[in-house]
């Protein structure tokens, strides 16, 4: 990265994360104020949910502040498992709501209760979907510029936020009309909704502090890079892997063997620039391994 791309990583990183938290913060208040006087579980269910916002957009903060940092004589790798473990986190913590909330609604559904204030619930909720729109134009462009999974994952959760506040609406309205059932019944919906999301984020979470290889295409990318150059002869042992915002690839190329050892080291070096080049962020170990070449038939 130059200093620019870094400067403007880590300013979309600051920015974003920051927008993140603040809207969590601002529909807490809108939507605890709202539950309170209307007393609707889907609302509840609202709140819980910008609750789990809140401290995912926390824990993403704090992450990849500490992501963000260099690599030091700890951490020669660099910090980016911060990211893995911070969505971890939350994935455990918003599935626990998830529960509570399904037990909450059940009992809703099981007692339902005629709704006060529904109006103020009604509008809350589209406040709620103006000021997430906004948020997610930030996440676009942060993502764009980054192309941080952290933030891209929030973004997912805030999209899905969109989904969640349109329920509240219809539960709020419907339950206004005398359906009160509908107000337990989607509370008990946006539960699972929410308890799946965050079974997923939790399963990508863990595949990625296991070294899961990085995506086919980025596996394909190298290796049309590595072959850019005929005096390579084969690639194997290929071998990739994310932490964080870092990609690091290691493979063996084969080239001849009776080449000079500073010929060898240029070859591999500029098939190394040729990946870093590509890939922003990237850490590269390419071992040479000699082939004899055949270039006669044999008597």
């Amino acid at each position: 990265m130059t200093a620019t791309d870094t400067s403007q990583y880590h300013f979309w990183i600051r920015w974003a994360t920051r927008a993140s938290v603040a809207t969590a913060v601002i529909l807490i208040i809108a939507k605890l104020i709202a539950w309170f006087y209307s007393g609707s579980a889907s609302m509840l269910a609202s709140v819980t949910d910008s609750l789990m916002d809140a401290a995912a957009s926390v824990i993403t903060l704090l992450a990849m502040r500490f992501a963000i940092q260099p690599a030091d004589e700890n951490h020669p790798y660099g910090h980016g498992k911060a990211e893995p473990l911070a969505t971890l986190a939350q994935a455990a913590f918003i599935l626990g709501s998830s529960f509570l909330l399904i037990f909450h609604g059940v009992d809703r559904i099981l007692k339902p209760a005629a709704l006060s204030h529904s109006g103020l619930g009604i509008g809350v909720s589209i406040f709620a979907i103006v000021l997430t729109l906004a948020l997610l134009m930030i996440q676009r462009k942060a993502v764009q510029v980054t192309g941080s999974t952290a933030i891209a994952a929030d973004s997912l959760h805030y999209r899905s936020d969109l989904m969640l506040n349109f329920a509240v609406l219809l539960a709020l309205g419907l339950a206004d009309n005398g359906a009160w059932w509908a107000d337990g019944v989607f509370s008990v919906l946006i539960a699972l909704y929410i308890g799946y999301g965050a079974i997923g984020l939790g399963y990508e979470a863990v595949q990625m502090l296991l070294d899961r290889e990085a995506e086919p295409e980025v596996r394909k990318q190298v290796l049309a890079l590595l072959n850019q150059d005929e005096r390579i002869l084969d690639c194997h042992d290929l071998r990739t892997r994310r932490s964080g915002q870092n990609l690091f690839v290691q493979v063996h190329i084969e080239l001849e063997s009776d080449i000079s050892l500073r010929l060898a080291h240029d070859i591999a070096d500029a098939a190394e620039k040729r990946i870093l080049d590509a890939f922003s962020q990237c850490d590269v170990i390419i071992h040479q391994d000699p082939q004899e070449v055949v270039t006669g038939s044999a008597p």
